[in-house]
């Protein structure tokens, strides 16, 4: 501080925090003679908050700190400190002074193993070609090692995050499948039987990221998924340092109750009353897609858990034909058969007709068969329409089936004030899908499977495997979640996800979205009456899905003819093929029902700006002139 003699100043570098009755060297701030709210030992890595009512841990405090004894402390009491013995922003300089120089002397400090170096770095020159994986943690005088080679793995990615951001970088640098395999500038996929030197791995490292996609760059417009959070990038940098597997609440306390106040948070924003429900991290919507027909299936006919599909009539699934194919591939995968997912006929915008709905389960019942479940799509993949929920929501309770919404895509908008009422009706569902992964831009994966009637997943899956889940553990063993899941081993997708959370907030998260929103809505505002853009359906996107024909100046001015539409469908694949090999932007392409291929324009990447809307449409007009 520039109002502390250079002395003391000097002497507050290695600051100072009381842990109970323990002082650590750490938590102060040198900029302010004071201490910060969040204090820290970074020998023992303990916190606490300044507003704790009690000390931070119990004595002892942590197994490899040396403890002073009681006479070594020195008083934490009067005016100096607040009441949990903190050093207080009003004390004089002086005071200060005075403090910490008793806290700073040779006997009332602790040392911890590993205490050196304060944990911060400094990079020395490493030569990596005669290191050797063994010579890493946890072998014998291994740290000085590790420390220099994962400081040059982050120099690699943070050197990619840096150009991720950077428009002047390329989006990819596109190589064939037999490029690569072949090996391209000394990169080599093959595996060999001895190892390889550290050196040849940070090569390896470096040209994995260097010859992939950058998803995270603001003009990969190409999947749902995209973005790159640094705040989520941190969680999953921590979540695989943590390594653990949230089955038990005894391997991973602080990731299942994270969860459990996440899965309840989202429960509240669908609309459930006072969050109640169940829920749980999937690998991908497709498997939380899954969940919800087990859960039907299983709160109607608990039986075919034991016995099997012998135990039930012949159920009919019903979802729209505009919906995710994930729907058919679970019928086929728990033993309905696709013959039996009947799919709905849609408008022309791609939404469910509700008449059709109705009509299909009468057809059903006169047949024999027993209608279960009705998927409900709450932003389709491709025109990213959303369904009319309330319509189908009074179809399933007139008929008594099961109602589960898809908003693998459209949940994000739950988060959103301004966009929440195209989801009306989802409070209604019995399950419903979200994938954080999509809108909201958490780092793949970040899946939930949400259940409004609590135990159904519980009983649907759950086996009782008497190693993981034993019923006389010294804790609440309802806190072990790992028997609602179909997996054993199931990975932490929650911390990022938490993380990303705690620093946006709710309101954070609606901004992002809605500035997606807002870019679809500009881009379709630009297009819509340019020459060469035709839309594939009338009106505004719903969602961020922007879909479209770019038609050549060579196909401007032809009849509406079979010959136009054979040529036209050549376009997107051909323009689509320039944008890679260029590497400049990536946009997805598909034909849907009779209609050629069109582009299928996504916004999830709260990095994009209108620049870059403009540079796409520039790029397609120049990549696609002469086609």
């Amino acid at each position: 501080s520039p109002s502390l003699p250079l002395s003391l100043s000097l002497s507050l570098s290695l600051p100072v925090a009381v842990h109970g009755s323990v002082i650590c060297r750490d938590g102060f701030n040198t900029n302010l003679p004071v201490f910060c709210g969040a204090l820290k030992c970074s020998r023992c890595h303990l916190r606490s908050l300044k507003n704790s009512h009690s000390p931070l841990l119990p004595t002892p405090p942590h197994s490899q700190c040396n403890m002073l004894g009681s006479d070594q402390r020195p008083p934490l009491t009067g005016s100096a400190y607040n009441n949990v013995g903190f050093l207080q922003r009003t004390n004089s300089i002086e005071d200060k002074s005075r403090i910490g120089g008793a806290l700073k002397s040779p006997k009332n400090l602790i040392t911890c193993d590993n205490s050196d170096r304060d944990l911060r770095f400094s990079r020395n020159e490493t030569d990596f070609s005669n290191l050797y994986a063994r010579d890493l943690l946890p072998a014998k005088n291994g740290e000085e090692q590790t420390t220099q080679f994962l400081l040059e793995v982050v120099d690699i990615l943070l050197n990619y995050v840096r150009k991720t951001f950077d428009r002047s970088t390329k989006v990819l640098d596109f190589h064939h499948p037999h490029q690569l395999l072949e090996g391209i500038e000394g990169f080599n996929l093959e595996l060999s039987d001895q190892p390889e030197s550290l050196e040849q791995i940070l090569v390896d490292c470096r040209d994995t990221l260097k010859y992939g996609v950058r998803t995270g760059h603001p003009r990969f417009f190409n999947q749902l998924s995209s973005g790159l959070d640094i705040i989520g990038l941190a969680g999953e940098w921590l979540t695989s340092t943590a390594n653990t597997n949230m089955f038990t609440y005894e391997i991973a306390p602080v990731f299942v109750l994270m969860e459990q106040i996440t899965l309840k948070k989202m429960r509240e924003m669908i609309g459930w009353q006072n969050g109640d429900g169940d829920g749980i991290f999937s690998p991908g919507g497709a498997i939380s897609n899954m969940y919800g027909i087990m859960a039907a299936r299983y709160k109607y006919f608990p039986d075919v858990k034991v016995k099997g599909m012998s135990a039930a009539p012949k159920l009919i699934l019903f979802t729209s034909e505009h919906s995710h194919y994930s729907i058919k591939k679970a019928g086929a995968a728990l033993g309905f058969g696709t013959d039996n997912v009947i799919l709905l006929k849609c408008d022309k915008r791609g939404k469910v007709m509700p008449s059709d709905l109705e009509a299909k389960i009468i057809e059903a019942k006169q047949k024999g068969y027993v209608p279960l479940y009705v998927n409900a799509t709450a932003g389709t993949t491709v025109y990213g329409v959303f369904d009319p929920i309330q319509e189908i929501a009074d179809i399933c309770d007139k008929y008594n089936l099961w109602l589960h919404v898809d908003a693998a895509w459209g949940g994000g908008l739950l988060m959103s004030r301004k966009h929440r009422h195209k989801l009306n009706g989802i409070e209604r569902a019995n399950s419903v899908t979200w994938n954080p992964h999509k809108m909201m831009g958490v780092l793949l994966q970040c899946s939930a499977i949400l259940v409004r009637e609590k135990g159904l997943l519980q009983g649907c899956n759950q086996m009782c495997a008497g190693y993981l889940f034993q019923p006389d553990k010294q804790y609440d063993v309802s806190y072990d979640t790992g028997d609602k899941a179909i997996q054993c081993g199931r990975h932490v997708d929650i911390f990022k996800f938490w993380l990303m959370w705690k620093a946006k907030g709710t309101v954070g998260f609606e901004i992002q979205i809605n500035k997606c929103l807002d870019l679809s809505m500009y881009l379709y505002t630009k297009i819509k009456n340019r020459e060469g853009y035709k839309m594939v359906f009338d009106g505004e996107p719903e969602h961020t899905n922007v879909c479209f024909w770019f038609i050549p100046p060579s196909l401007r001015g032809m009849p509406d003819c079979a010959d136009q539409m054979e040529k036209l469908h050549k376009v997107a694949p051909k323009l689509k093929a320039r944008m890679m090999e260029c590497g400049t932007t990536m946009v997805g392409y598909q034909p849907q029902g009779d209609k050629t291929n069109f582009f299928r324009m996504v916004v999830s990447n709260p990095a994009a700006t209108m620049s870059d809307i403009d540079f796409l449409i520039d790029e397609i007009e120049r990549l696609g002139q002469d086609l």
